[in-house]
């Protein structure tokens, strides 16, 4: 007898796999969790395997789950190919979204693919800038969504979450033993200068090791173990990591990840963009 598979089931065992579990995959796919739970019930009976080992409070995958992973993602991605390739070709819309760098992954990707499979026909435009600059190109009207880091919000802003602000430095290294302490912070970082009246309050000496508009040299010099950084918690990329609290480097505070955007003359399918954003952030 032949079987045939649903993509929108194979799309919710796509997102559970991609977040690690049910409620938050229901969260971006914006169904409850008893539809999706549901959906991947009836995937496995179709398929007569275990694809989800539940032992775990985060759900994982089986062997066979695996091997169903590879071919679920292309065929939910020529699903959307072939939506895309054969509706009008013509933009209906562009919209622009302005995300600092330390901030694109891991949601905005997942936020931008599910976006483009409801809108294949407006265009999305992504910058990545650091906060001040992206608040000035939102006041001139450059940017319709932006996300920030910042303490603090402005009048039209949402915060989407909290995050605490965390030292960073190679594995293993010893950059922050060293005085006075070698900082790495590109020139228009958003917590530079907070930091440093962070060191000057503790009477912490420190010097600034690079100077670059790059934050890519940044991470550099840091994996390098030359110098320590700042980031939020969970940011840092793999060739680096956070430090454990010592006398040595001070606490840090709270930074919030905004979002200002909108407006009637944006069309729908910016607030549906920022619904999206909000609903990732909420799983994060």
């Amino acid at each position: 007898m032949m079987r045939n598979l649903d993509v929108s089931v194979l799309r919710s065992f796509v997102a559970v796999a991609q977040t690690g579990g049910v409620t938050r995959a229901a969260g971006f796919l914006n169904l409850t969790q008893s539809a999706v739970s549901m959906q991947l019930k009836r995937l496995e009976e179709l398929m007569g395997l275990e694809l989800l080992d539940r032992s775990n409070r985060k759900v994982s995958l089986t062997a066979a789950g695996e091997q169903l992973l590879a071919y679920a993602r292309r065929m939910v991605d020529l699903n959307d190919e072939l939506f895309s390739r054969l509706t009008d070709h013509a933009f209906e819309g562009e919209v622009t979204l302005g995300v600092p760098h330390d901030i694109v992954h891991p949601i905005v990707p997942q936020v931008l693919q599910r976006f483009a499979t409801e809108y294949p026909r407006v265009k999305v435009r992504l910058l990545s800038l650091y906060t001040v600059g992206l608040k000035r190109m939102f006041a001139r009207g450059e940017c319709d969504v932006i996300l920030t880091t910042e303490p603090d919000i402005d009048s039209g802003g949402e915060t989407l979450k909290e995050l605490p602000l965390r030292w960073m430095g190679a594995p293993g290294g010893s950059a922050w033993k060293h005085s006075p302490l070698p900082l790495a912070n590109c020139r228009n970082c958003s917590f530079r200068i907070d930091t440093q009246d962070r060191l000057n309050a503790a009477e912490v000496d420190w010097i600034q090791a690079v100077e670059s508009d790059s934050d890519r040299t940044v991470e550099a010099t840091v994996a390098a173990d030359l110098a320590v950084t700042v980031m939020l918690e969970g940011t840092q990329p793999q060739q680096l990591e956070q430090l454990a609290p010592c006398a040595q480097l001070p606490e840090l505070g709270v930074q919030r990840i905004n979002m200002y955007g909108g407006g009637a003359a944006n069309g729908g399918f910016v607030g549906d963009l920022m619904e999206m954003i909000r609903q990732g952030y909420r799983t994060l």
